[in-house]
């Protein structure tokens, strides 16, 4: 395979990479502030509004750059010395030590609480769409709480909330771009850094392969929604 073609397999894979990443840890912190909200504790119930309003209220981008250079700031201070870690630049070349760096972790850590924020809304929505009558059948034929959810109400807000979850993964697959502005080399980095000897085709390439992942996972979603359909 020609550098090019290696270069572009690459930033794919960082880009896969970030977007599963964040979108999972995204969604078990989802769950956990979805039922926070959902909670009797007002302090817990607190806790996970402010987050949620943090993270909806500020940029992507802010969130990114905070969360990559303000703990090494913070570390220096205390420390005196500079924090310990692999540099995402410095290892293009090598994908398993750029999937390792600083700046990697930084991005999948900033993507995840981004996620998390949103899809706490559309989970708690999601549940709370869900008819009284349902909970009550389920407690009538002697479900504890945790088998009701499992087995009655879950499945139901399954199809409920795939739509709004495939529009926030298309959104985090494609806002993953932001990372580039920390200096980690993915899809979007390398179809600029191509282009940049004035080959803009290459700008097309990215271009296309995004829009065939997106393709992808909006298919998958609609299967899945079908998929869920048959509980309602």
């Amino acid at each position: 395979m020609s550098p090019i073609t290696i270069s572009f397999i690459r930033g794919t894979v960082i880009t896969l990479a970030l977007t599963i990443a964040s979108i999972i840890f995204g969604i078990i912190l989802a769950l956990i502030l979805a039922f926070m909200r959902m909670g009797k504790s007002k302090i817990l119930n607190g806790f996970a509004w402010f987050y949620v309003w943090i993270f909806r209220g500020t940029p992507l981008f802010l969130q990114i750059v905070v969360i990559n250079f303000v703990p090494p700031l913070i570390y220096l201070s205390v420390t005196g010395k500079p924090m310990p870690r692999s540099n995402g630049i410095m290892t293009a070349g090598y994908l398993p030590m750029l999937l390792t760096s600083g700046e990697f972790k930084s991005g999948i850590i900033a993507l995840a609480l981004n996620t998390g924020a949103y899809c706490c809304e559309i989970i708690r929505a999601g549940i709370e769409s869900i008819d009284i009558g349902q909970h009550e059948a389920a407690k009538a034929l002697g479900m504890s709480k945790f088998t009701a959810m499992s087995k009655v109400i879950i499945p139901q807000t399954m199809k409920r909330i795939i739509p709004p979850f495939s529009n926030e993964f298309t959104l985090i697959l494609k806002d993953s771009s932001l990372v580039s502005t920390i200096g980690l080399t993915e899809l979007a980095r390398v179809s600029r850094q191509l282009s940049a000897g004035g080959k803009w085709s290459y700008l097309f390439v990215g271009a296309a392969i995004y829009l065939f992942l997106t393709t992808f996972s909006t298919f998958a979603f609609d299967k899945l929604e079908k998929y869920f359909g048959r509980y309602e």
